[in-house]
């Protein structure tokens, strides 16, 4: 059995290294993407299990990454969790409508996140 990818998309390479480090502690592949359009490459490219996606990217913000992934019938069921410092009602909703499956909110819990991606890679 080949080990669950994720793609962590954060345009701050510390918060994508954090993620990195306690994932890989789960025994879970982790690669990186700084911007949206390094998003898409990556998700083509790695072939992830899960993404966690930033919202404020350059090029394409995650809502928009969310929405061009969700439109490719090969990655319909990708679990896209959005991973955010951004926390209100309104946005929540609005990842929800891009067709996002799941909102963290950063600063995180690194019990949490791993709570969080275990749930949606043992989902599929």
């Amino acid at each position: 059995m080949r080990e669950s990818t994720v793609l962590v998309v954060d345009d701050s390479s510390t918060i994508r290294k954090v993620v990195e480090t306690t994932l890989q502690k789960e025994n879970i592949r982790v690669c990186g993407a700084p911007d949206g359009l390094s998003a898409l490459a990556g998700v083509m490219d790695e072939n992830p299990d899960l993404v966690l996606l930033d919202i404020m990217l350059a090029h394409l913000d995650g809502y928009q990454v969310c929405q061009i992934i969700r439109k490719n019938p090969d990655y319909k069921r990708l679990p896209i969790v959005m991973l955010s410092g951004k926390d209100g009602v309104f946005d929540k909703l609005k990842g929800r409508l891009a067709g996002s499956s799941g909102y963290i909110t950063k600063p995180f819990d690194p019990k949490h996140l791993v709570r969080v991606v275990n749930r949606h890679l043992n989902g599929k």
